[in-house]
């Protein structure tokens, strides 16, 4: 891990920090916890992503919903 990957995370989580602080000035420890962590990792993906080391959107989208899985669909005979 590097010092700019450790930079984009801290960064990530400072600025979820803010932004909860400025929605809701009374939020929790645990609220603002949660919000840090979130930054954490969402600015390290960020990071990722623009340095062209993150998946694509479209890889990402095959690795979940691949092609050959079976349909819900309904089929014309069940409907009369």
């Amino acid at each position: 891990m590097g010092f700019e990957k450790l930079a984009e995370e801290a960064a990530g989580a400072f600025a979820a920090e803010k932004a909860l602080d400025a929605v809701d000035p009374d939020a929790g420890f645990l609220a603002k916890a949660a919000a840090g962590i979130a930054g954490f990792e969402g600015g390290g993906a960020l990071g990722d992503l623009i340095s062209g080391h993150g998946k694509g959107a479209e890889q990402a989208a095959n690795e979940q919903a691949p092609e050959d899985s079976p349909t819900n669909d309904v089929s014309d005979d069940q409907n009369g």
